[in-house]
């Protein structure tokens, strides 16, 4: 076996070490978010979801409405009456209503999600959102299973219903159970499915907001791959004709 092949051994067995610590400091195995930038009715879903039950809290401080709505389809009107409850100009950066007072209430401010799905991906946030449960012992009653001790309520409850966990059968060398599922205590307002795909279109429109111009870049990559099929063919064309007569 060649060193360079060791090599290659070696780093892939890094790879498959490192996922497996980040899978279990972060609570398990990811689910799949399946989303899809193409879909622009997921993307529109996922900014009314974002801007009712997110936006309170969180900021987009790198996404203006106007490139919003321009890039969902949508009318300023459409955004200024359901997705801007800041009081902005249809001009201005999307921004939440929380006053800079709540730094005192919660000791730090809610973090700005612009980038959080480049910077977690999107299976991590979608698992995040469909992992909450009802937690006595923590501070805000509510914890997560990917991302354990969150300083979070869910604030999707009413939509999903109200998760317990499901706790290993022994005590792990610390005296505590480990959570190893999540079952439904209460319904919510959706059935489970509709807000799987709810958490889906949270998950698809900060994948959008955390690179707008991805939407431009993936419909010009069709125009992109013909080109080049087209002057390879030239080109291979051009090629044969100068070297017919060469033996």
């Amino acid at each position: 076996m060649t060193d360079r092949r060791l090599l290659r051994l070696a780093v892939a067995g890094l790879m498959l070490v490192a996922s497996a610590l980040v899978q279990a400091a972060s609570g398990g195995p990811l689910q799949q978010a399946g989303n899809d930038l193409g879909d622009q009715a997921s993307l529109q879903r996922g900014a009314q979801l974002f801007t009712n039950y997110c936006a309170g809290c969180h900021s987009l401080k790198y996404l203006r409405y106007s490139r919003m709505a321009a890039d969902l389809g949508l009318s300023e009107d459409q955004v200024q009456a359901s997705l801007n409850f800041s009081g902005a100009a249809i001009g201005e950066h999307i921004t939440t209503p929380m006053p800079a007072a709540a730094e005192k209430w919660f000791g730090k401010l809610p973090p700005d999600l612009s980038l959080v799905a480049r910077v977690r991906g999107e299976d991590w946030l979608y698992t995040y959102l469909v992992s909450f449960y009802q937690d006595e012992k923590a501070a805000l009653g509510w914890n997560n299973q990917l991302y354990p001790n969150v300083s979070m309520p869910n604030a999707l409850w009413e939509l999903q219903g109200l998760q317990r966990p499901v706790l290993a059968a022994e005590a792990d060398e610390t005296g505590n159970k480990a959570v190893v599922g999540l079952e439904l205590a209460a319904p919510g307002a959706m059935e489970p499915a509709q807000f799987k795909q709810a958490a889906r279109d949270i998950t698809n429109f900060l994948s959008y907001a955390a690179e707008p111009a991805a939407l431009k870049r993936h419909s010009l990559g069709v125009w992109v791959i013909l080109f080049l099929a087209v002057f390879t063919l030239l080109a291979w064309l051009l090629k044969r004709e100068y070297w017919k007569d060469v033996h």
